[in-house]
């Protein structure tokens, strides 16, 4: 049985504050979607029914937005870190077409998909990309990532060690540019717009489903993914959504600084949902997340597994990150009913990347 948390915080959020001045994930998802739209690798990711699945699993619907595709990169992350460097590269003033961002460079640290989509957006606009990653991350992506034009830098045995060596590197190379998709006090403007790129998967999503869903499950390692796409649906939606955060039982470290309202490093074993395995929160996510979501749930490393064999079953191939938002769906009628899940409901869900 995974810990199912009932926020209670949903509607009111963080009351003493946690630092910064952002208090909220943006909702304006014309900004990202105008920009988007005029890249000729943008194109709208598929919603997909399975009424199989809903039927096995005895609730009304189940809709998910799959993400494994997007821009040829394979992964939500596409929307992100690139479309950050491309506002960037706009403010710049200089002919977009002609490596606009020549002698810049953005660093940071990836436990996945986060890197490659700076590496690409730096490619794309003529700017240098140092990705730093952790010995928790396969060796195979760091060619991924060398493909995409970036520099390599083995640091650390876990993303947080890791991020940390991203910050040193960027504090001691003068205009070198720090692009996280987590965010602290003093570090705000970049992840806000980062997470304002996710908007554009929760507008098409907003679009493509023919009326609003019951419950939408959002998987979350700092959060950007979970606040980015929250905040955006309880805006539009209303408040009778159900969203339901889900994190590993390794990596807790949303529904554990809900608990206590402030951020809280944890701790615990490397989770095999590698992408989610983020033991400190995204300050702006989680004050986002705080006011919007209904439930947070912990799977185990079990449950993530059962989630790819499933999908795989009705051949979705995916990993057990990307799976991890709908495991909580498979682990029976006891979960489903203590998140109020019955065979009127409609799950949405988001497949975040490729296997």
């Amino acid at each position: 049985m995974p810990e199912i948390y009932k926020n209670p915080l949903v509607g009111i959020g963080i009351k003493d504050s946690l630092g910064g001045s952002i208090e909220h994930t943006s909702i304006d998802a014309q900004a990202p979607l105008q920009l988007l739209k005029k890249c000729p690798a943008y194109q709208e990711t598929p919603i997909t029914e399975l009424p199989q699945l809903a039927s096995q699993f005895n609730v009304g619907a189940i809709s998910i937005k799959d993400e494994r595709a997007r821009m040829n990169l394979g992964s939500f992350k596409a929307l992100g870190a690139a479309y950050v460097i491309a506002c960037d590269a706009v403010a710049s003033g200089n002919d977009l077409s002609d490596a606009p961002l020549k002698g810049s460079t953005y660093i940071t640290a990836s436990a996945g998909n986060h890197g490659l989509s700076v590496a690409a957006g730096a490619r794309i606009f003529g700017a240098n990309s140092v990705i730093y990653l952790s010995k928790t991350v396969p060796e195979s992506f760091a060619g991924e990532l060398e493909a995409q034009g970036a520099k390599v830098v083995w640091h650390g045995d876990d993303y947080e060690e890791s991020m940390q060596g991203a910050l040193d590197a960027a504090n001691a190379n003068d205009g070198w540019i720090l692009l996280s998709d987590s965010s602290w006090p003093g570090y705000e403007i970049l992840p806000h717009r980062l997470m304002e790129g996710y908007l554009a998967m929760a507008a098409e999503m907003v679009e493509q489903l023919d009326k609003p869903p019951t419950h939408l499950f959002l998987q979350a390692g700092v959060g950007g993914l979970a606040a980015g796409v929250a905040g955006f649906a309880r805006h539009v939606w209303g408040e009778d959504l159900q969203i339901i955060v889900v994190e590993p039982e390794f990596a807790p470290a949303l529904i554990e600084s809900v608990k206590v309202q402030k951020i809280v490093e944890t701790t615990g074993a490397v989770s095999e949902m590698g992408r989610l395995d983020c033991k400190t929160p995204s300050m702006i996510a989680l004050k986002t997340l705080a006011m919007d979501a209904n439930f947070f749930v912990t799977i185990s490393e079990a449950d993530g597994e059962n989630a790819v064999n499933i999908l795989e079953n009705i051949g979705i191939e995916t990993t057990a990150s990307a799976a991890a938002g709908i495991a909580p769906i498979f682990l029976g009628t006891e979960v489903l009913s203590a998140l109020s899940i019955d065979e009127s409901s409609h799950i949405a869900a988001i497949i975040s990347e490729k296997r």
